[in-house]
């Protein structure tokens, strides 16, 4: 009996060190207490503890004064996580014991956990908690070999979040010079959804693209993906909750737990000297690292083609 209250010591020294606690067992019965307690430490009593000591206004969203309880309800928390109310409560009544790795990292993003609860959340799920990697900004040697090959082609590079790192002489011809904007302010997702007060921007004139809608929906599956490579990354979680917070378009995308790919999208960027140039876009993912390498090119001998060669020269004439 003794070894049996000694586990259930630790147990409950162990929960009370990431936020669980236990009203007193009026068991006499020593395993039905260590039994009682391994339940409440389960998937679906810690998700239920942490929605219900999270208020509305930690999470960024109103506080109806017309609540009869301080937590969050279970839609807030699906609409915040980008999961459906079913799933969570399935979740949350122990139906469904094994999320994926994306769905536990949108739960610990929406319901503001620390490093040491979210790893947490992880184990219980079964999980490996990822690494606490960083979004890198750096371009590999054999990556940089591989862009200086495509010769004249506008190319861009992008980290995992979207920021842009790197471009070629041809994109700032055909898109714009971004060296002026502040490294934080080039973001092609940030400048896809502004915000108030944003600066985001990535060219300096109109890109336009066939199918908008699409393209919006693959960055922010992407951000989604990212978020749960780099769940500890600053960068990333700044950018999120600005977006989430200050753009209703992304906002909805993100709740709605919206996917999307990457496809070749046609666009016309309408440049201030040589007019309307119609290019295919396309993004490559680079291994482990996610950066985004962005093309775009015209047919060869075309008018667009001959085009994209004439703002080139523009710039060229430029800068000497």
């Amino acid at each position: 009996m003794a070894t049996v209250w000694a586990i259930g010591a630790v147990l409950h020294r162990e929960c009370h060190a990431i936020g669980l606690s236990f009203p007193p067992s009026r068991s006499s019965d020593g395993g039905s207490t260590i039994q009682s307690m391994v339940k409440e430490t389960s998937l679906a009593a810690t998700l239920r503890v942490w929605r219900e000591r999270l208020t509305p206004a930690q999470a960024g969203l109103p506080d109806r004064t017309s609540r009869q309880t301080t937590g969050l309800r279970r839609e807030e928390l699906a609409e915040l996580a980008g999961l459906s109310v079913d799933y969570l409560v399935r979740l949350e009544q122990g139906r469904s014991t094994a999320p994926s790795g994306p769905a536990v990292a949108s739960l610990a993003m929406a319901l503001r956990l620390t490093q040491a609860e979210r790893n947490h959340l992880y184990g219980l799920a079964g999980l490996r908690p990822p690494a606490d990697q960083l979004i890198s900004d750096e371009i590999s040697p054999a990556v940089l070999r591989l862009l200086t090959r495509l010769g004249d082609v506008p190319v861009s590079v992008f980290a995992a979040d979207w920021r842009q790192i790197w471009w070629s002489q041809s994109w700032a011809a055909l898109v714009g010079d971004p060296s002026s904007v502040a490294p934080e302010d080039r973001n092609f997702v940030g400048a896809c959804f502004p915000v108030p007060g944003g600066r985001s921007r990535v060219s300096g004139w109109p890109v336009l693209g066939d199918h908008p809608g699409k393209a919006k929906r693959a960055r922010v599956a992407d951000l989604r993906l990212a978020s749960a490579q780099y769940p500890n990354d600053p960068r990333l979680m700044d950018l999120l909750h600005r977006l989430i917070g200050g753009n209703p378009e992304f906002a909805e995308m993100w709740r709605a737990g919206v996917v999307g790919h990457h496809s070749q999208d046609q666009m016309v960027v309408q440049h201030p000297v040589v007019g309307d140039v119609r290019v295919d876009c396309d993004v490559l993912t680079v291994g482990d690292t996610n950066l985004k390498i962005v093309t775009m090119t015209a047919e060869a001998d075309s008018e667009d083609a001959r085009r994209i060669e004439r703002a080139r020269q523009a710039l060229l004439s430029v800068v000497g």
